[in-house]
């Protein structure tokens, strides 16, 4: 166990980090015993805190850092004692936009002016998403065929009417051949492809406007007819996200040689999170990622 006087001064995620080394805990083991203690975080979440990209402040994270300091066999508020008091600037609420996050997908997300009421201004500000699911069929050429997504939004505040997806594919697919089919829960809007990405953007509309507070379920798919051989599937989480599940279903012939559930802060960094994955039966490979962080989670796929 540390002493208290060795934790007492210095960064909050220097002590952290120092503690988890000694622990010799990885960071899905402290999140395991978390859990065990009815504590519940994303491994994200202690990454971004061991590394000092993000501070604990809610009263919830707080609740979370008495029970890693218990965890790791730590003094009661050695840790809280680092955190201090934290100054919010007037920004901080504001969401990053995709293309903050995915800079690559800067062209596709230029579309989305043409489907806003008051273009330059956040797309989806009045909804929260809360969970969701996504199923990609993947073809015998370890293409994505369809992307079925079911979604479960919270209103932020009265009147939303509808979510607009943005979405881009590997370099070299034509968006032409890529169709949109509204299944549950919504019907489709305005459709716009781009020119100069393999990206679309598209409104599924509600026909209602929600409550605030009230949730609402909705699903669509995506076919993709003439999409390349895919490297990697990612979701954009632009707000904190309950769950999130994504599966994989390959050609029995097409298994890709390796498999890796990643989280990343953006797109051009390094992922926080590695884990590798395996195919169960029927070929299917699954990740499940709770309490997510704003970032992009997802499958990176290795075929060689």
């Amino acid at each position: 166990m540390y002493q208290e006087r060795e934790v007492r001064s210095g960064s909050f995620h220097r002590a952290l980090s120092e503690a988890v080394e000694h622990r010799g805990l990885s960071l899905s083991r402290i999140r395991a015993h978390l859990a065990a203690r009815g504590v519940s975080v994303a491994e994200s979440t202690l990454s971004y805190w061991q590394r000092g990209l993000r501070h604990p402040s809610t009263p919830r994270s707080l609740d979370v850092v008495r029970a890693l300091e218990a965890v790791l066999g730590l003094p009661p508020d050695s840790l809280i004692v680092l955190i201090g008091p934290q100054r919010r600037s007037p920004g901080d609420d504001r969401r990053p936009s995709v293309a903050e996050l995915r800079q690559s997908w800067a062209e596709t997300c230029s579309l989305l002016d043409e489907l806003s009421a008051s273009p330059g201004t956040e797309g989806n500000a009045k909804l929260d998403v809360v969970t969701v699911v996504d199923v990609l069929t993947m073809s015998g050429e370890g293409r994505i065929s369809e992307i079925t997504s079911t979604m479960v939004v919270r209103a932020r505040e009265p009147g939303a009417d509808g979510f607009v997806v943005t979405h881009q594919d590997e370099p070299g697919t034509d968006m032409e051949a890529t169709t949109v089919f509204a299944t549950d829960g919504c019907r489709r809007g305005r459709v716009r492809r781009s020119a100069t990405s393999p990206g679309m953007v598209f409104e599924l509309l509600f026909d209602r406007g929600l409550a605030e507070g009230e949730t609402h379920t909705f699903a669509f798919t995506l076919r993709l007819a003439a999409s390349v051989r895919s490297t990697c599937f990612h979701r954009t989480v632009r707000s904190r996200m309950s769950a999130y599940l994504l599966r994989m279903r390959f050609d029995g012939g097409a298994l890709p040689a390796r498999c890796v559930k990643t989280v990343r802060e953006r797109e051009e960094l390094a992922p926080v999170v590695s884990e590798p994955l395996h195919p169960g039966p029927g070929a299917t490979v699954s990740a499940y990622f709770e309490e997510l962080d704003v970032g992009i989670a997802g499958i990176d796929l290795i075929w060689e």
